[in-house]
């Protein structure tokens, strides 16, 4: 369980806030059960080395106010829109029997043990955090899916996955999945040789010429339209002749 160093604070305007905030100190407020809001603030360097750590919002926190100790759930942190710093924070108070609502992320361990995963397989990750329904005092840091001995074609379900006492999926009604073990992508098949290539274009200016010699060709097409006008020209020329006959028998 991490834990972090929290002070009393007493501010009653944005002002002193933000005058704390210079000071490198972020504010958060603590609530949730019989007890009344808290304000505390902390450090902001410590705040930004939990927050880059995994599933910040998911782990109970131990915090030391002037040397009392309360335990507390991050539940939602604000952020400066320039520097990206958390500006405010808010806890839960963690209260024996109360329960909420949480996000909770799934890891997936033992990938090397797959013989599905092995052969190519695929993890194919359905949710990567599956909403959950728990006691405050014991809300999981993850759910841990053992991949050992799964092989293709393999689904794992909320139903293979061991929840804490108390603890719950709020999706009911269905054994709904959480990853699949797929099988291997699709083999592209090799571009064929160069000569294979060059043989079915050759192919295929045969049937060209064949399918033209079945229809009518482009070269019988131009002769066919070429001898017509010839033939008029003949018939002129051997018209000119018969004109001009007359005058050689006179």
């Amino acid at each position: 369980m991490n834990s972090l160093e929290a002070s009393i604070r007493n501010t009653k305007s944005k002002g002193e806030v933000n005058s704390l905030r210079q000071k490198g100190e972020v504010p958060a407020i603590i609530y949730g059960g019989t007890e009344e809001n808290q304000k505390v603030s902390l450090s902001k360097k410590q705040v930004k080395f939990l927050i880059e750590q995994e599933n910040f919002l998911s782990n109970i926190i131990s915090l030391n106010i002037d040397g009392n100790t309360i335990k507390v759930l991050p539940r939602e942190v604000s952020y400066d829109t320039l520097t990206d710093d958390p500006i405010h924070i808010d806890f839960l108070r963690i209260v024996k029997g109360a329960k909420i609502i949480i996000e909770i992320p799934v890891k997936f361990i033992n990938n090397d043990k797959s013989p599905g995963l092995k052969r190519g397989g695929v993890l194919n990750i359905v949710r990567r955090k599956i909403e959950l329904k728990c006691a405050t005092e014991n809300v999981p840091n993850e759910l841990v899916v053992d991949l050992d001995g799964l092989e293709i074609g393999t689904s794992i379900k909320i139903s293979s996955i061991s929840l804490p006492e108390n603890v719950t999926p709020t999706i009911q009604g269905r054994d709904f999945v959480v990853a699949t073990v797929a099988a291997p992508t699709v083999f592209k098949e090799p571009e064929k040789p160069a000569e294979e290539a060059g043989a079915e274009g050759a192919e295929g200016v045969e049937g060209t010429v064949e399918g033209a010699a079945e229809g009518a060709s482009p070269e019988t097409a131009a002769k066919e339209g070429g001898d017509k006008p010839q033939e008029g020209e003949k018939g002129k020329e051997e018209q000119k002749k018969d004109q001009k006959a007359p005058a050689e028998k006179k």
